[in-house]
């Protein structure tokens, strides 16, 4: 029996494995040319593709070097902008956000694959499920395979070279079936995968690690309990508090436009004004400074792959 958790990066994802008995690569800070007692940090930017704000923002923040690493949500209207901007900026990181809800209200989306072949993914509406629950009740993993696949297909086709995989709202963590398919799709497709070191506890002797896995041991990200006043607060702390191995820090990042208010109606988490803030924080003197007195190593996901393949 598969069990469903609440969503939250903080809290273990509880997957019925039996023992937590795993490795991580104990070397990786040595394989990018540091030493273990390294801080090593991705800044990540999530959902590219999602708008015309969140790719202004993203764009201009990887352009400048605010974030290292993107990625990209194929089912949503605006990923030609995106494919534009990887052909045109080649050494730009951008992986793929593996989307399998949609969770706004006006805004919506289906698959990438056409929904008479992943019906299982598919609502009333003809729209992938609003939620992780729903989606994880009723998805086949035959469907979920289809889908994930068409979504990296399509991604290459426009021009971009996915550098590694991860999952829009944490979806594909929740289920042992869901999650060992989302590993499958990234050895086949030879791509990094990004695991939570919360999920990744639950790999043992009976659920081997792939060696194309890449465990996040230090993964944050604005939750909902997190007040707008705190925002710069946060995410300095982190920066302050990094631990030696291998961080990410995920960001949202867009601008408190129309465009956005109206996408992100009711929905203050990860809405305009988040993402504004989200922005304003990397663009920020004193973020730039924290990341220079606590001499954190900037990674990315670009190099990983290459010391993997």
């Amino acid at each position: 029996m598969n069990e469903i958790p609440i969503y939250n990066p903080k809290v273990a994802y509880k997957f019925i494995l039996g023992k937590t008995n795993y490795t991580q690569y104990e070397n990786l800070a040595e394989k990018l040319g540091y030493l273990k007692t390294d801080k090593l940090l991705i800044l990540h930017a999530d959902d590219l593709g999602l708008s015309k704000s969140v790719n202004q923002a993203s764009f201009k923040a990887l352009k400048e070097g605010l974030v290292n690493s993107g990625s990209v949500m194929m089912p949503c209207d605006f990923i030609s902008d995106v494919g534009n901007f990887a052909v045109n900026n080649p050494e730009i990181d951008l992986g793929l956000h593996l989307t399998v809800t949609s969770e706004w209200r006006d805004y919506k989306w289906d698959g990438v694959a056409k929904s008479n072949l992943i019906s299982s993914m598919i609502d009333k509406k003809g729209n992938l499920f609003e939620n992780k629950k729903k989606f994880t009740l009723n998805a086949s993993t035959k469907d979920l395979k289809k889908e994930l696949q068409a979504q990296i297909d399509l991604a290459k086709s426009i021009g971009i070279k996915p550098t590694h995989i991860d999952s829009h709202e944490g979806a594909l963590f929740f289920d042992q079936n869901i999650f060992k398919t989302y590993l499958e799709v990234g050895e086949e497709n030879q791509l990094p995968v990004f695991v939570p070191s919360d999920v990744a506890v639950h790999f043992d002797k009976s659920f081997p690690k792939p060696e194309n896995v890449v465990i996040v041991e230090n993964f944050h990200m604005a939750l909902p309990s997190l007040e707008f006043k705190d925002w710069n607060n946060y995410y300095i702390n982190i920066i302050e508090n990094l631990k030696p191995g291998l961080s990410e820090i995920i960001v949202h990042l867009g601008y408190d436009d129309k465009e956005m208010q109206q996408i992100t109606v009711e929905h203050p988490n990860y809405g305009s004004k988040w993402r504004n803030l989200d922005m304003e924080v990397v663009s920020s003197e004193n973020f730039k400074q924290a990341l220079k007195d606590n001499n954190i190593k900037l990674v990315t996901w670009k190099e990983i792959k290459n010391i993997i393949y």
